[in-house]
């Protein structure tokens, strides 16, 4: 029996691709650093094997899955191309995979681990189906119907995917390490497009995306007049949202979602798109929007004595608008405080001025030091150049947390990409 080792087994989607391959019956372990991160939480839950990286883990037999934050050069993965030790980078593996289901991939700059895990979530209230979502989060089902997964853009890693289906919820520029312009994004998008085999579900409320053409239909959800699937009457209270569908300007149904901010209704449109397209009955969508739980540190929320903490992801200008919004919508008399730890050298000074300008939408800020990631680990800028963008912003150091006790009334967001976690576990045990 072939044993799928995993080389970065800690990241996202290797996590979530190992829970899926693990309840499929194959037998699983994996490899990363020992440092603990939230991803490996479901894995020990399953009972896979997480061994420290070492060269002496690669064995005959094994299928070896490489993570791409790792190169060729790394100890296990030129121990095995050495032995002869057949293996597939992630995204190769998860094209090949996904050629046993329907398979609907969920990409775009922003709003695809949420709407992926919405999606998972309705799909699963009528058909078997397997998901992949970027929070580490994987389940796979036997008899699946359906595989639902994350797409993600970085590097072009999307277009090893030939899915039946691909939601595209906007394009925009990040990643600048890699990409030179927004129209470098596009040239992306476009290419995947192509690779499309059944229909594309696109945001027509994004202006790129409605450059898109493809061999197969296109169909555009949005707010704007001119979508197929088009969100109206909306109204925002702090329990949710509830809106109403028009599919071609007849009426589709009346909706409730559990998200706040623009950015979760057009989330849930194209879910309720893909599910209408899919013949999914309507009170089947209707009743599992209603239930869905969100997505790991996405908008994550907990009461903390008067406070209200709220652990996000958000690392890019656009997704901390959007957290913002949806925190003064949920909580419209509270004071919000914006608590951002800036992901990479080159996405911080590729946007310094958008970050102010979207962090100053908060009514306080603290800033942490950048975090830099695997294939970046220092640059020239500080978090000091962001905090004199930002009136009366403050930077927050692990000893000095005790300046967030003022907000007795708070709203706190802890919003990042890199560690932020540790700055709100150490505030809470302070």
């Amino acid at each position: 029996m072939t044993v799928y080792h995993f080389v970065g087994i800690k990241g996202t989607g290797m996590s979530a691709l190992a829970q899926i391959l693990h309840d499929t019956g194959h037998e699983v372990q994996g490899s990363d650093v020992e440092k603990h991160f939230f991803t490996e939480n479901e894995l020990l839950k399953r009972g896979i094997t997480i061994l420290p990286f070492n060269k002496e883990n690669i064995k005959e037999g094994q299928l070896v899955i490489a993570g791409n934050a790792f190169p060729d050069t790394h100890e296990e993965i030129a121990y095995a191309a050495e032995k002869d030790v057949p293996t597939e980078r992630y995204h190769k593996f998860l094209g090949h995979f996904m050629s046993n289901y329907t398979s609907v991939a969920v990409t775009g700059a922003h709003g695809k681990t949420s709407t992926t895990g919405l999606l998972a979530h309705v799909l699963s209230g009528a058909k078997p189906t397997s998901y992949l979502i970027g929070d580490g989060t994987g389940k796979g089902e036997p008899d699946s119907e359906y595989f639902v997964f994350e797409a993600c853009e970085y590097r072009r890693h999307f277009l090893s995917y030939h899915p039946d289906y691909c939601i595209m919820t906007n394009i925009d520029f990040d990643h600048p390490d890699y990409y030179k312009s927004v129209d470098d994004v596009f040239d992306a998008f476009q290419q995947m497009a192509q690779q499309v085999n059944k229909g594309i579900i696109a945001c027509g409320d994004d202006e790129h995306l409605q450059r898109i053409y493809a061999k197969v239909p296109v169909m555009y959800y949005g707010i704007n007049e001119d979508n197929d699937f088009q969100a109206r009457n909306i109204e925002k209270h702090t329990k949710g949202t509830t809106f109403d569908v028009f599919v071609r300007n007849t009426h589709y149904g009346t909706f409730d979602i559990t998200g706040y901010g623009d950015h979760s209704v057009l989330n849930a449109l194209a879910v309720i798109a893909l599910c209408h397209y899919e013949n999914i009955d309507v009170e089947v969508i209707k009743a599992r929007l209603l239930t869905y739980g969100g997505v790991k540190r996405r908008f994550s929320e907990k009461s903390f004595g008067e406070q209200i903490l709220i652990d996000d992801y958000a690392h890019h200008p656009t997704e901390i608008q959007a957290t913002i919004q949806a925190a003064r919508q949920k909580h419209p008399d509270r004071e919000i405080v914006a608590v951002f730890q800036p992901h990479t050298f080159s996405r911080t000074s590729r946007f310094l001025d958008e970050f102010a300008e979207t962090l100053s939408k908060a009514d306080k800020v603290y800033l942490c030091d950048i975090f830099g990631s695997a294939r970046e680990d220092k640059g020239t800028l500080t978090i000091d150049d962001l905090a004199t963008k930002i009136s009366g912003a403050d930077v927050l150091k692990e000893d000095n947390l005790s300046l967030l006790k003022m907000h007795q009334n708070g709203v706190l967001i802890f919003m990042g990409a890199g560690d932020i976690q540790k700055y709100q576990a150490a505030y809470e045990k302070l």
